[in-house]
């Protein structure tokens, strides 16, 4: 049986994205360089008040970065275990994780292409952004567009980034989508799918990049298919919601 190593992490800061969402920075011990690729996820671990060792399975949501750093968005979910312990970690707080692991990362060479994600779906997409917009060599002037569903404004996680990097990089576009928007919000409204036929058009050769939920992966990827896509230039990572907390189900892409 493989043996993974295990990484400890010491938290460098919390920050609150909304009521019940966080972003996590941790700095990994004893490495100068911790390497991963854009997409992929670690294994937490820890330990309940009755003693029984729990994992779970988060996303990346940061760049590969030179100085040890990862990060986290994650929601608390209702009598969760891991979500909550994780959410009430202060700087200085360490955690056990084993990893990298997924294949939930960006075809070569790159293309056109439209990351959509919903809530903390966000976390592996922001990566892969950060990681290709940081040097015109890795994008090479391809268009991105991410398209980012959320239930209200205030659940637009990374909307002030994202805006930046926008407005940096003409060849990217941030499109976030209310589901349940109050009657100010001048932006698009609905669900991602309802917006995925505006960016694609009859456009067939582009990269898609779905993460979330895995009704709404399902949708867009049923979508995407109906319009004769090949189904080798869709990935998606797919999210369940048990009773004991979210966790990641399903990492795949189509062959």
């Amino acid at each position: 049986m493989t043996q993974f190593k295990t990484f400890d992490a010491r938290v460098l800061r919390s920050v609150a994205l909304s009521e019940f969402t966080k972003h996590i920075e941790l700095e990994v011990n004893g490495v100068a360089h911790f390497g991963f690729v854009p997409g992929q996820w670690l294994s937490v671990k820890a330990q309940t008040p009755e003693g029984e060792e729990m994992t779970r399975a988060y996303s990346i949501a940061s760049p590969p970065s030179d100085n040890g750093h990862v990060a986290f968005c994650l929601n608390r979910v209702h009598d969760g275990f891991m979500s909550n312990h994780l959410c009430t970690l202060e700087a200085g707080d360490e955690i056990a994780f084993q990893g990298p692991f997924g294949n939930f990362t960006l075809h070569s060479p790159v293309r056109d292409t439209v990351f959509i994600a919903t809530g903390t779906g966000i976390a592996p997409l922001r990566s892969m952004l950060h990681w290709l917009l940081a040097e015109q060599d890795r994008h090479r002037g391809c268009q991105f567009w991410l398209l980012f569903g959320a239930r209200r404004e205030s659940d637009i996680y990374y909307r002030e980034e994202f805006e930046q990097l926008a407005a940096k990089h003409g060849n990217f576009y941030f499109l976030p989508t209310l589901s349940c928007a109050e009657a100010e919000w001048k932006g698009l409204r609905g669900y991602v799918q309802e917006h995925l036929s505006e960016i694609v058009g009859t456009r067939a050769d582009m990269h898609a990049y779905i993460c979330g939920l895995a009704k709404m992966v399902k949708a867009n990827r049923e979508l995407l298919k109906s319009l004769d896509w090949d189904r080798s230039l869709i990935r998606y990572e797919r999210y369940d919601l048990p009773a004991n907390g979210l966790q990641k189900s399903e990492v795949r892409f189509q062959k």
